[in-house]
């Protein structure tokens, strides 16, 4: 059976906005330490790097970092909710063409191939640095690449998805080994593109600690976003199923989004 659309954006923005909370804190509480010691550390490079001379310039900080704190956990809610808004349209689209999937496996596969393509693999080619880290001059060519590697690996996600349709009538070992293929092609067409123009000065082992913390609030984010949508898709089912005078103990595997 068909889903409404609006019910859909409305999981999503549920979804989205307890993920990018989540996503959030986590960065608040892990994160934060690392960036506010990386901070600190290319303030201490910088003024070594100037000679007597020249005397080091500090300006004051247009907000304090604890309104940076803040703002880190209201933005990350805010992309919550538009990553929410997108994923439930893609949601839709999808489950259009197979409306009998169970909702809780659609949207753990769902939020992991989004991590694939929007994380992991752009995370791989281009890993995160810390703030302050990197010539100003290349900023545009940094965002250009990183970029490009996010289409890559979405346009990918989507050769993966289609391989998989393609092949759906062939085993699931056949069609499983195709996909991972599929993917393993799509990170080293992300490996094809330049590397990073920029010297990263960082400590190895705070510069590690950030990266991996990186990934991880990507990993929070899609995880918690796939289980509440997932979630909210199993009551939908269990409601329709009632309401169709189905048996609630049975309406968690009612096929529907």
């Amino acid at each position: 059976m068909s889903t409404p659309v609006l019910p859909l954006l409305g999981r999503g923005l549920a979804a989205g906005g307890a993920a990018g909370l989540a996503a959030g804190l986590f960065s608040l509480l892990a994160a934060e330490p690392l960036m506010d010691r990386a901070i600190r550390a290319e303030e201490a490079r910088s003024a070594h790097s100037h000679d007597g001379a020249t005397a080091v310039q500090h300006h004051e900080e247009l907000f304090s970092r604890s309104t940076q704190h803040a703002g880190l956990v209201v933005t990350a809610v805010i992309a919550g909710l538009a990553l929410g808004v997108l994923f439930a349209i893609a949601y839709a689209l999808v489950h259009r063409r197979t409306p009998q999937a169970e909702p809780w496996r659609r949207a753990l596969v769902f939020s992991a191939a989004a991590f694939l393509a929007v994380a992991l693999l752009p995370g791989l080619r281009y890993p995160a640095n810390p703030p302050g880290v990197g010539d100003s001059g290349t900023v545009g060519d940094r965002q250009a690449l990183w970029l490009a590697s996010i289409v890559i690996s979405v346009l990918g996600m989507l050769l993966a998805w289609q391989v998989s349709v393609r092949l759906s009538g062939r085993p699931a070992p056949v069609r499983h080994i195709a996909v991972v293929l599929t993917v393993i092609a799509v990170l080293a067409a992300t490996f094809a593109l330049p590397g990073n123009p920029d010297d990263v000065p960082v400590d190895a082992t705070l510069l590690w600690n950030f990266r991996v913390l990186s990934l991880a609030s990507h990993a929070v984010l899609w995880g918690v976003f796939g289980a509440v949508f997932g979630g909210l898709g199993l009551r939908a089912a269990a409601h329709t199923a009632t309401a169709a005078g189905g048996r609630p103990d049975t309406a968690v595997v009612t096929p529907s989004g």
